[in-house]
């Protein structure tokens, strides 16, 4: 007797999906950060997730949907050499991803034009591979440093008159990916960031509020010093990400970290109770662009105006919670005069004249800034008070 084939009485196999290239998922990614305001750092891991690409391409697809973002304006100022009359927005998007390719991702020529014509609708395939073609060959003379570096004209400006002639080296740092940093305890997290939370001076048995503490990076670097953190955020789930980090880490963090949800400038607390309160304060975050693709193109002169405001306010309503004696750190990532040392030394406070005990920091008015070229850091501005006994 023949055996029966082992395919008997099975169904027809489904298909595989198919799995995209990078190429497409970055593409889909850019489509919604240019047109439907997606952040860049929320829509692209859950595409990334579906998506079947292995780890290789998974970096590739990322470093060209943060690439791309970054340098959106250089982007347009590489195809527009050649452009006669203004694309629709998704070719639009298809050249810019083509132009990265060419100019700053260092691949093939003939692969980036290909396969990125790939991507375009048959309609629109020759002026797509007309362009990029000219884009690669055509060496580029930029007509300035913002666009060169891919910064709107009001942001540059505001560097140099920031920095002076440290504006442009921190600008192209910030246009580099940043290094992974990791903690002892497998925390990520830049090490400007771990350097303010080592300015708190807290120790064992002391107290401290951290106001603005999602995601809890800074929080539980302090309690692993030993000191109990009341951890606050104006969010009921930023507070529970602080409060699941503390968890994951383990260790004194997990029992010394107690996440609340709560409004900064209104703070619930009983005044002079913490040994000491760290404000890293909402920012502009002009000194960590290298971690937020998208935020240049986001942030306006307006909204640092306002930040500036929300800042003073929750200035004020934390340092009635020090106690005599204890100390207010503040920080922000950065660089403005105006979101840090501008701001006034809150009453019946001083400033704490000691530099940090750890990180490069550089004295600047009252206070003390990391430059991001200065140790490959994020930007970042610190200001140290004490309340005297």
């Amino acid at each position: 007797m023949s055996r029966p084939s082992r395919s008997a009485g099975r169904g027809p196999r489904e298909p595989r999906p198919r799995v995209p290239s990078a190429r497409e998922v970055a593409y889909r990614a850019l489509l919604r950060i240019d047109h439907e305001g997606a952040y860049a750092n929320l829509v692209l891991p859950p595409m990334l997730a579906e998506s079947g690409l292995d780890g290789r391409d998974r970096g590739f697809a990322t470093e060209l949907v943060y690439g791309t973002t970054r340098m959106r304006r250089a982007c347009d100022a590489l195809v527009d050499r050649f452009v006669l009359r203004e694309p629709d927005p998704s070719t639009r998007t298809l050249l810019r991803l083509g132009a990265y390719q060419l100019e700053f991702a260092d691949v093939a020529p003939h692969a980036a034009v290909a396969e990125t014509v790939g991507l375009a609708p048959k309609g629109v395939r020759g002026f797509v591979n007309a362009i990029l073609r000219n884009v690669g060959r055509t060496p580029m003379v930029w007509p300035d440093d913002a666009t060169r570096l891919s910064y709107p004209d009001w942001l540059a400006q505001r560097m140099v008159a920031e920095l002076g002639d440290e504006a442009l080296p921190a600008m192209e740092r910030m246009n580099a990916p940043a290094p992974v940093t990791v903690r002892e305890d497998g925390y990520t997290q830049d090490r400007a960031s771990a350097w303010v939370a080592a300015a708190v001076d807290a120790g064992e048995e002391h107290l401290v509020l951290d106001v603005c503490a999602a995601p809890g990076g800074k929080s539980t670097a302090i309690a692993a010093r030993g000191a109990f953190v009341v951890a606050a955020d104006v969010s009921p789930a930023r507070a529970g990400l602080v409060r699941a980090n503390a968890a994951r880490i383990g260790g004194g963090a997990a029992g010394s970290v107690a996440a609340l949800a709560g409004d900064g400038t209104l703070p619930a607390l009983r005044p002079a109770s913490f040994d000491h309160v760290l404000l890293d304060a909402p920012c502009s975050g002009l000194g960590a662009l290298r971690r937020r693709a998208d935020a240049r193109w986001r942030i306006t002169p307006a909204d640092v105006d306002d930040l500036v405001v929300l800042q003073r306010r929750l200035l004020d309503a934390s340092s009635v919670l020090v106690r005599p004696g204890g100390t207010l750190t503040y920080s922000v990532c950065t660089v403005t005069a105006a979101e840090s040392i501008e701001h006034a030394t809150p009453c019946g406070f001083e400033v704490d004249e000691r530099p940090p005990p750890e990180g490069t920091w550089r004295p600047f008015g009252h206070g003390w800034r990391v430059l991001p070229h200065d140790d490959d850091t994020d930007g970042m501005v610190l200001v140290r008070y004490r309340r005297p006994a």
